[in-house]
C-alpha cells in the first residue's frame, strides 16, 4: 500500500500554508482508492450516525432511519452522476464507462438532493410513516455529509472558483487542476476557448483572468490562483447545521426545519455557485443551473415557512416534536406518581387492617 497522487502542492499563500506531495489516495496493487471517494463514505456514515441518534433522542425508532439509508444512499449517488451527466452531455456522450466511472469525481450534490427527497417520501409513503417528520430528521443528516463531503473536492482538486487574491486564495498546479488543459494555454489556445464557452462571457473572462494571473515558482511549478469554494460551501453548511439544531426545539411545524435548509443552502449555493468554475449549464443558455435551482429553492423554502407559520400561529396547532416529548414525560412522570400515591394507599389499607388482627391475637395470648 502507498500513497497515490502525491507529486503536486496545494499552497494558501496568504495564509503561509504549503501542502507540499498532497496525495489524492491510496494505492493497493495497480487499484487506486481516492480520497474523494472514502471521504464521502465517511460523510454518509457519520451523517447516518447522527441521525440515528437524533432520531432516538427525539423518542422515534431510530432504525427506520437506517433501514430508509439503505435504498437512500446508493439512489442518491445515482442521482448526483445522473444530475452530473446530463446537465454536461457533451463531454460524456458515447462514453458509458465515462458516465459511470465515479472515482474521478463528477457527483452533482443537487441530483443526489432530488434522489434522496423523492426515495424518503416513497419509502414513508410506503411504511405510512408522517414523511415531515422524517424528513426534518433525516435532513440533519444530509447537510452533515455535504459538510465532511465537500473536502473530498479538496483532495480531488476541484470545485474550485475564479481569480482571487484573498485570504483565503488556493492555488492549485496547474497540470493537477480539474479541466487542467482549459488553463494551460500551450494546451488551449485562446481563440480555442471562445468557441468552447460562446455563450457563456462570464466564465470565458474568468477563465482568461485566471489564465493571466498564473503564478510560476523558482523551480518552474505553476499553480492557479482560485477561491477554495468547496471551502465556503462547507463552512456555509456548517452555519445552516447550526441555525437548523437551533431551531428544532423551537420549530411551529414537522417540516420547518427541512424548509430552513432548503432556504439557506439554496441561498448560500447561489452566491458560492456564481463564482465557480466548473459549472453545469441549462441546456442552450448561459444560465447555470445550480444557480437557477438554488434561486427557486430559496424563494419557494421562504414562501413555504412564512405561509406555515402564520397557519399554525391562526390554528393555535404546533407540531413541535420537542413540546410533544415534553409532554409524553409530564404524561409519564403524572402516571407514575398516581401509581405510587395508589401503591402507598394499598400498603395503608393493609396496615390498618393488620393491627386490630394482631391486637387480638396478643389478647387471646394473655
Amino acid at each position: 500500500m502507498s500513497l497515490w497522487g502525491n507529486e503536486t502542492s496545494v499552497r494558501f499563500p496568504n495564509l503561509g500554508i504549503d501542502l507540499s506531495n498532497l496525495p489524492r489516495g491510496l494505492a493497493i496493487g495497480t487499484f487506486n482508492i481516492a480520497f474523494y471517494g472514502v471521504i464521502i463514505a465517511c460523510g454518509m456514515l457519520v451523517a447516518l450516525g447522527f441521525v440515528r441518534w437524533k432520531a432516538k433522542k427525539t423518542g422515534q425508532n431510530p432504525d427506520i432511519y437506517l433501514d430508509c439509508a439503505l435504498w437512500a444512499i446508493p439512489l442518491s449517488v445515482i442521482g448526483t452522476r445522473v444530475y452530473e451527466v446530463a446537465f454536461n452531455w457533451e463531454d460524456y456522450k458515447g462514453d458509458f464507462w465515462k458516465m459511470i466511472n465515479i472515482r474521478n469525481g463528477g457527483l452533482a450534490i443537487y441530483g443526489g438532493i432530488i434522489a434522496a427527497i423523492l426515495t424518503v417520501t416513497v419509502y414513508c409513503k410506503v411504511k405510512k410513516l408522517r414523511v415531515s417528520l422524517f424528513y426534518d430528521t433525516a435532513i440533519l443528516g444530509l447537510i452533515l455529509g455535504q459538510i465532511i463531503g465537500r473536502w473530498g473536492n479538496f483532495f480531488n482538486r476541484e470545485a474550485f472558483g475564479k481569480y482571487t487574491d484573498s485570504l483565503l486564495a488556493m492555488q492549485i498546479e496547474v497540470s493537477d487542476s480539474s479541466l487542467s488543459s482549459i488553463y494551460n494555454p500551450t494546451l488551449c489556445s485562446e481563440s480555442t476557448l471562445r468557441t468552447m464557452y460562446e455563450g457563456k462571457e462570464n466564465i470565458l473572462n474568468n477563465i482568461l483572468e485566471i489564465r493571466n494571473n498564473i503564478v510560476t515558482l523558482e523551480d518552474g511549478r505553476q499553480f492557479i490562483q482560485v477561491h477554495p469554494t468547496f471551502l465556503y460551501e462547507s463552512l456555509w453548511n456548517l452555519v445552516v447545521l447550526g441555525i437548523m439544531l437551533f431551531m428544532w426545539p423551537r420549530k411551529k411545524f414537522n417540516g420547518e426545519i427541512i424548509l430552513i435548509y432548503l432556504a439557506g443552502y439554496g441561498f448560500g449555493r447561489f452566491f458560492i455557485e456564481s463564482i465557480r468554475m466548473d459549472q453545469l449549464f441549462i441546456w442552450g443558455t448561459g444560465l447555470a443551473a445550480s444557480q437557477v435551482l438554488s434561486g427557486l429553492l430559496f424563494i419557494a423554502a421562504m414562501t413555504l415557512i412564512i405561509v406555515f407559520s402564520i397557519k399554525a400561529k391562526r390554528t393555535g396547532e404546533c407540531d413541535n416534536i420537542s413540546m410533544v416529548l415534553e409532554l409524553k414525560k409530564t404524561q409519564d412522570v403524572e402516571k407514575t406518581s398516581q401509581a405510587k400515591d395508589a401503591e402507598n394507599k394499598e400498603e395503608t389499607k393493609t396496615a390498618e387492617v393488620t393491627e386490630p388482627a394482631e391486637a387480638q391475637d396478643n389478647k387471646n395470648d394473655k
